[in-house]
């Protein structure tokens, strides 16, 4: 549902604003650290009775999965992707525009003949979407206000849920996410795609190999400029989104690039996991400027003030000491990064551009990157199996680089088979939180901030995430 009531039903529960519509009013910064500080201090030490851990979680097998897409904007790629696996059926669409419904349902019927069911009748139409169709999965392309909610509706329901990123900008709903996985016995797994891209893919394959040795620093970031979502008014992300720039100042989009040096570092399987982070952001400027710049003095965006910094910068500090530099920007005229870079003892490998470096590469020449021309030896000898097996056809699909195929392939094959999922529902907290800790510690001048331990002290043993052919 591409949001509008039902995202500013939830965007003002979560901010406690007493607001009639998405002109969010400002709020002072000691509301905003003491909101954030009851969020990040909503731990939970034990696991409610009759609960399970989901960190290896097997669902039974299922041969064919009834599927359903709530949110229709982004959720579109999604869709697209899965009428092209024949394990997969299409059962139902939602959101709240009828014209995105009709585009999707177009689409499903010209690609696999079926005729899924139509949802739009308002923001709660979702619930009677679980109940007619029963779907053994839904992805929940909506608004960030909204994912914990439906989420918690779909499982309870029954149904597997998908979140896009971040799963939510809150401690407390992310604890509400676990709890209810773990009673359901429902898979919650974040829609992380950058963790496909065929960078990634190959970065993983390397480090599992040990070709850099033993790591001991990554670099990840999110920097893209999407200023230009302050023109949207009536439809995309922008109408909900840009609020948040209003409410809270620290990283609003942490899991991009953070998913894979996650993964690629084993943080949360059995080796190593998050510990502390500090935060700090620049100065709000660069969204003031731009609305001053391009919009009416009176329109609603030179009527605020945005708190949260163009930049960004996190430090996190892993439990066996490593260190992960992450970084945030949408607002800055720069070129799109997600850094991707992991060092280790004998090497490192970088991303935008792509490069490698070390003592196992280029005859041991690391003072220069092997890169360019020459970065065609390292996919020839380092892809991914899984990008041998579906890049092809990834590519041919679309979806950032084929990226967003390969995941919903993967979504659909650990159903299928009854395996783990590729990122579990822990990975995708941990990921998210970096939202409000960052909040936390840039509001108390980059103090020290503990993750809380979403597993209970479960990841300690949970099996690192293989190499997959």
């Amino acid at each position: 549902m591409d949001k509008s009531s039902h995202n500013r039903r939830g965007f003002l529960k979560l901010f406690g604003l007493a607001s009639g519509s998405l002109a969010l009013g400002r709020a002072t910064s000691s509301a905003q650290e003491k909101q954030i500080k009851s969020l990040v201090d909503a731990d939970i030490s034990s696991r409610p009775s009759g609960s399970i851990y989901m960190g290896d979680y097997k669902a039974p097998k299922l041969s064919k999965v009834k599927i359903a897409f709530i949110g229709l904007n982004r959720g579109f790629t999604h869709v697209a992707s899965t009428c092209a696996l024949p394990e997969a059926e299409i059962v139902a669409v939602c959101d709240l525009h009828q014209d995105l419904v009709d585009r999707a349902i177009k689409r499903v019927k010209d690609k696999t003949g079926k005729d899924p069911k139509g949802y739009s009748k308002g923001p709660d139409d979702y619930l009677n979407l679980l109940k007619d169709c029963q779907p053994d999965a839904v992805v929940i392309s909506t608004d960030w206000a909204s994912h914990t909610p439906i989420a918690c509706d779909c499982m309870n329901h029954g149904a597997h849920a998908f979140i896009e990123v971040p799963l939510t900008q809150s401690i407390d709903e992310i604890w509400k996410l676990i709890d209810t996985s773990e009673k359901t016995r429902k898979h919650c797994m974040m829609l992380e795609n950058v963790n496909y891209g065929r960078d990634e893919l190959m970065f993983l394959n390397m480090t599992r190999q040990g070709l850099i040795g033993d790591l001991t620093h990554g670099e990840a970031a999110y920097i893209h400029n999407l200023r230009d979502q302050l023109m949207e008014k009536e439809r995309g992300e922008g109408v909900w989104r840009t609020g948040y720039m209003e409410q809270i100042n620290g990283n609003l989009y942490p899991t991009h690039g953070l998913g894979p040096v996650a993964q690629y570092m084993n943080l949360g399987r059995g080796e190593d996991n998050f510990a502390s982070l500090v935060s700090y952001s620049s100065p709000a400027v660069g969204r003031a400027y731009y609305a001053k710049e391009k919009l009416p003095s009176n329109d609603r965006w030179n009527q605020g003030k945005f708190i949260c910094g163009d930049m960004n910068t996190s430090i996190i500090k892993t439990k066996l000491g490593r260190t992960i530099m992450l970084q945030w920007d949408e607002t800055t005229p720069r070129p799109y990064s997600r850094l991707n870079l992991i060092q280790g003892t004998q090497g490192c490998l970088a991303g935008f551009p792509t490069r490698v470096a070390g003592e196992k590469f280029n005859n041991g020449n690391y003072h220069q990157w092997v890169e360019g021309e020459k970065i065609q030896s390292i996919y020839d000898q380092y892809d991914h199996p899984l990008w041998k097996r579906m890049g092809e056809k990834a590519v041919k699909m679309g979806g950032h680089g084929g990226m967003d195929f390969i995941m919903m392939a993967r979504v659909i094959e650990c159903l299928n088979k009854g395996e783990p999922l590729d990122q579990n529902i822990y990975e995708g907290a941990f990921w998210s939180a970096v939202g409000p800790l960052s909040a936390q510690s840039v509001a108390q001048d980059g103090q020290r901030i503990n993750f809380p331990d979403f597993t209970r002290g479960d990841w300690k043993n949970t099996l690192p995430i293989p190499v997959i052919g």
